[in-house]
C-alpha cells in the first residue's frame, strides 16, 4: 500500500507539473522548433478503464478497475529517448510494463534496449486504450500476448512500398526472471507492409521459452480502413519444441463502422461486430510431472457491440459489448470466460 500510493502521488504531481500536449508516447523526438528546456520536459500519459461485467448463466456480476496505467516519457538528448509505464491495478495487481531506452538518429531507424511489448501480431500489440472491444481477442490475451526484457530494431522506409521492419534479442523468460542466464536468446520480428492508404499487411514470427520447451508463433494479419469502416482479420499459429504439446490454431476477425454525430453528447457511434476462437492452449510451463498441459480450453466466441465516443477516437469511450461463447464442453469454461455483458467507461490522457 505504501509503494502504491508513494507511486500514485509521484505521478499526479509529476502529471500536474509537466503537463502538456502530447506528441510520442513511445519516446518522443525532440521538435527543433521549441526551446530546449521545454522539450526535455516529460510527457505523462495514463488509461483508465473501468468495466462492469453481469452474467446471465450464473447470474451474477462484477466491477472492476481493469487497468489504471501511467507512463513517463521524454528526451535526455536530442537522440535519445525513454518511457516508463507502471499499471497500479492490472485486475488489481501493480505490474511494471514498459521501462527502455532508445536510440532514435532520425526517422528511419531506431534502437531500443529494455523492457517492452514484443513486436508481433496486430491485435496483441495495442494498448488497452486502442483496443476496438472492451475485452481482448484470444489472440492478444491468451495465445500471443508476451512482453519481454530485451533489445530491438525498427527500420521505416517509404516510397513507392511504405514498410516498416521490428525485430529483436530477448531473454525469453519474462518479466521477473531477469537474472537468469541463458544460452541461447529467443527473438521476434514483425514486418508491416502498406502499399496503399488505408491498408495494412503484418506478417510476424516469434520464438519464446518461458519454461523446458521453446514455443514458435507464426502470424499473418491484415486490415483495411475505408470512409468510416475499418475491416481486420488475422490468424495466429503455434507450435512447441519436441512435440510437448499440440499446435494451437487462433483466427480473430472483427468489423467496426464510425457513424458520427453533429449535435448531443457523442461525437461518434461505432457499430462493432467480432468472431474469434483458439485451440486447447498451454502457456509452456510444465507442471509438477514435467508436462505440458491446458490452461485454457477450445473455444468461440461472438461479440457484438457499440462504442460510444465523448471526444476524439479512444480518448473517452463508453464501450458495450455481449459475449456469446462456444465450448465443445461447457463445464470445461472458467467462470471469467463464458456469456456476458460487459460495459466500460474508458479514458485516456
Amino acid at each position: 500500500m505504501k509503494y502504491t500510493f508513494t507511486t500514485l502521488l509521484f505521478l499526479l504531481t509529476a502529471s500536474s507539473i509537466m503537463a502538456q500536449e502530447p506528441h510520442n508516447e513511445d519516446g518522443k523526438k525532440l521538435d527543433k522548433t521549441k526551446m530546449e528546456t521545454e522539450d526535455y520536459l516529460p510527457e505523462i500519459h495514463g488509461t483508465i478503464r473501468g468495466k462492469y461485467e453481469y452474467q446471465p448463466e450464473m447470474k451474477a456480476s462484477r466491477f472492476q478497475v481493469r487497468n489504471a496505467r501511467f507512463s513517463l516519457t521524454g528526451n535526455v538528448h536530442p537522440i535519445v529517448a525513454y518511457k516508463a509505464e507502471i499499471d497500479l491495478s492490472d485486475e488489481g495487481s501493480i505490474k511494471m510494463l514498459d521501462a527502455y531506452a532508445r536510440f532514435v538518429p532520425n526517422d528511419t531507424w531506431n534502437l531500443t534496449m529494455g523492457q517492452m511489448r514484443v513486436p508481433f501480431t496486430i491485435d496483441a500489440h495495442r494498448s488497452p486504450h486502442q483496443q476496438y472491444f472492451a475485452n481482448r481477442s484470444f489472440i492478444a490475451k491468451q495465445v500471443g500476448n508476451v512482453r519481454d526484457v530485451g533489445a530491438t530494431g525498427a527500420l521505416a522506409l517509404d516510397g513507392n512500398l511504405p514498410m516498416k521492419l521490428e525485430a529483436g534479442l530477448f531473454n525469453g523468460s519474462g518479466l521477473t526472471q531477469q537474472k537468469e542466464w541463458h544460452s541461447t536468446l529467443n527473438y521476434s520480428a514483425k514486418l508491416q507492409l502498406m502499399p496503399w492508404k488505408g491498408y495494412n499487411l503484418t506478417l510476424s514470427t516469434q520464438k519464446v521459452h518461458p519454461d523446458k520447451n521453446s514455443i514458435y508463433m507464426y502470424d499473418i494479419g491484415t486490415y483495411y480502413e475505408f470512409s468510416n469502416w475499418h475491416f481486420e482479420v488475422e490468424y495466429l499459429y503455434k507450435t512447441y519444441a519436441h512435440d510437448a504439446f499440440k499446435d494451437v490454431h487462433a483466427f480473430n476477425g472483427f468489423v467496426n463502422y464510425d457513424m458520427p454525430i453533429k449535435k448531443g453528447l457523442f461525437k461518434k457511434i461505432s457499430f462493432l461486430g467480432r468472431y474469434d476462437s483458439m485451440g486447447d492452449h498451454s502457456n509452456g510451463v510444465a507442471n509438477e510431472e514435467g508436462q505440458l498441459y491446458i490452461t485454457d480450453y477450445s473455444r468461440q466466441r461472438l461479440t457484438g457491440g457499440v462504442t460510444l465516443s465523448f471526444g476524439k477516437a479512444f480518448q473517452a469511450d463508453l464501450r458495450i459489448n455481449y459475449e456469446k461463447y462456444f465450448y465443445d464442453d461447457l463445464s470445461l469454461a472458467k467462470e471469467s470466460e463464458q456469456d456476458k455483458f460487459v460495459m466500460e467507461l474508458m479514458v485516456r490522457f
